[in-house]
C-alpha cells in the first residue's frame, strides 16, 4: 500500500519549511519512525519520520524546496522489498557529478570509523566542517551507515582534531575568493526578526556592573553537593534568572509587551535564554522560573541546550517567552548592547567575569567584576524603571542570600 509522506503541522504561525536534505534515497528499505528527511523552518530543524516499515518509492520534492503544510514530500510503499541498488537522491548526484568523489582508504579499520563519504553531509554539519576547515573523511562518524553528525564534528574538535596543515594553504592559492551560499530560513528569520526590532521599538541600553565575589563564594562552596544531590552542576545563570524573576515582579513593565494601542502585563515568567547553535542563535525558553528551584533551573537550561546542539528544538521550546538573558561572556565579551527579542520589551545581557580593581572599605582590592547591559523598549519601559530593575538583579547578586529570603 503507497502512503503519502507529508510535511507535519509546523507550528504556531509557520506555514512554509525548505527541504534541507533527504536522510534516505529511493528505493531504499526503512522502518517505522525512522527519519526520512529534515525539513528547516525560520525556527527549528525538524525530522519527518517514516509512518510505516517499507521502501522509500519515490521523493517528491528536493533539497532546497520550499513546502507548505501537508505538502506531499514523497510516497512509501509500505511491505515492499528494498532494490538492489537504490538511487541517490537528485541533490546527492549533484554534488557527486560537481566534485570528484573524495578518495577513500584501503584501511579496513579507518572505514569502520570515519564518515561514509557517499552519505550527504546535512546542512548545520556541512557549515562546522567548512567553517572549521576540517574534513569530514577523516573524522568518526557516529551516524546510521556511517553518517556524520553533528556531534561527532563537536566531539573531534574537542579532542583537538584540527584542519590538515595544508588546508589554509590550498583555500587560499586554489579555492574561490568568494563563494555564494543561500541563507537559511533560520538565519533569515534572525535577521528579518532583530532588523524589525530595531525599526519599531524604540531601543536604549542601560549598564551597571556586578561583584561575583559572593555568588562565586557561594557556587564554590556547594557546587560538590549540589551536584552530588541533583545530578547536575550548579551554573551562574540560575542566579541570574531568579534574580530577573525577582526583578520582574518589582517593575511588571519589563515584563510587558506592546500589542497595537495595548500593553499586555505578564502574570508568568518564562525567561528565555540565547543559546548558540551550529545554525545560529536561537532562544529557546525556560518555563515558569517564579515556581522552579535552582536545580530545576539549571536542568532545564543544560536539557534546552542539548537540544539546540543536536537540533532537536521544537516550537513549543521556542515560543512565549516574557524576558530574555544573554551571556556573551561565555565567548569572551566584556560589554555589549543586546537586541531585544520581540514581541518582548527587554533583554539582559550577561559579560565576561574579569579580576578588576576596585575600592572595598576604603582599600584597593581586586574583584571578580561583570557587566550588565539591559536594552529595553522605551515606549513602554521608563529609564528610571530601567535603572532600577538592573540595580535590583546586581543587588540580588550581590547578596545572594535575597534570593532565598524573596527581599
Amino acid at each position: 500500500m503507497a502512503t503519502e509522506i507529508k510535511v507535519p503541522t509546523l507550528g504556531e504561525s509557520v506555514s512554509e519549511a525548505t527541504v534541507a536534505q533527504w536522510l534516505k534515497s529511493e528505493g531504499e528499505a526503512v522502518q517505522a519512525d525512522e527519519p526520512l528527511v529534515e525539513l528547516e523552518t525560520d525556527k527549528v530543524t525538524l525530522e519527518v519520520n517514516a509512518p510505516a516499515a517499507g521502501v522509500l518509492q519515490k521523493i517528491a520534492v528536493q533539497a532546497g524546496d520550499n513546502v507548505g503544510v501537508d505538502a506531499v514530500l514523497g510516497v512509501l510503499e509500505e511491505g515492499a522489498v528494498a532494490n538492489d541498488a537504490p538511487a541517490k537522491p537528485a541533490a546527492e548526484e549533484k554534488t557527486s557529478t560537481a566534485a570528484p568523489e573524495p578518495k577513500k582508504t584501503a584501511d579496513s579499520k579507518s572505514a569502520a570509523v570515519s564518515a561514509n563519504a557517499d552519505m550527504p553531509l546535512s546542512p548545520a554539519v556541512r557549515k562546522l566542517v567548512d567553517d572549521n576547515g576540517l574534513d569530514a573523511s577523516v573524522i568518526p562518524a557516529s551516524g546510521k551507515d556511517g553518517r556524520l553528525l553533528k556531534s561527532d564534528v563537536l566531539n573531534f574538535m574537542e579532542n583537538g582534531g584540527t584542519a590538515p596543515a595544508h588546508a589554509a594553504t590550498a583555500a587560499t592559492s586554489q579555492g574561490p575568493r568568494e563563494e555564494r551560499v543561500k541563507m537559511t530560513r533560520l538565519r533569515q528569520s534572525i535577521a528579518k526578526r532583530l532588523k524589525d526590532a530595531q525599526n519599531t521599538a524604540a531601543i536604549l541600553t542601560t549598564f551597571n556592573e556586578v561583584d561575583m565575589t559572593n555568588v562565586m563564594a557561594v557556587r564554590n562552596e556547594y557546587k560538590e553537593s549540589f551536584e552530588k544531590r541533583h545530578g547536575i552542576k550548579l551554573g551562574f545563570m540560575s542566579f541570574f534568572i531568579k534574580a530577573a524573576v525577582q526583578a520582574l515582579k518589582d517593575f511588571p513593565a519589563v515584563n510587558a509587551e506592546i500589542d497595537d494601542d495595548e500593553i499586555i502585563y505578564k502574570n508568568f515568567y518564562d525567561i528565555g535564554v540565547a543559546v548558540s547553535t551550529p545554525t545560529g542563535l536561537v532562544v529557546p525558553i525556560v518555563r515558569d522560573c517564579d515556581t522552579k528551584n535552582f536545580a530545576e533551573i539549571e536542568g532545564s537550561i543544560i536539557d534546552l541546550a542539548v537540544k539546540g546542539r543536536d537540533g532537536k528544538l521544537a516550537m513549543d521550546d521556542m515560543m512565549g517567552g516574557s524576558f530574555t538573558i544573554t551571556n556573551g561572556g561565555v565567548f569572551g565579551s566584556l560589554v555589549s548592547t543586546p537586541i531585544i527579542n520581540p514581541p518582548q520589551s527587554a533583554i539582559l545581557g550577561m559579560h565576561k567575569i574579569q579580576q578588576r580593581p576596585m575600592v572595598v572599605d576604603g582599600e584597593v582590592k581586586a574583584r571578580p567584576m561583570m557587566y550588565l547591559a539591559l536594552s529595553y523598549d522605551h515606549r513602554i519601559i521608563d529609564g528610571k524603571e530601567a535603572v532600577s530593575f538592573l540595580v535590583r538583579i546586581k543587588d540580588a547578586i550581590e547578596d545572594p542570600q535575597r534570593l532565598l529570603l524573596d527581599i
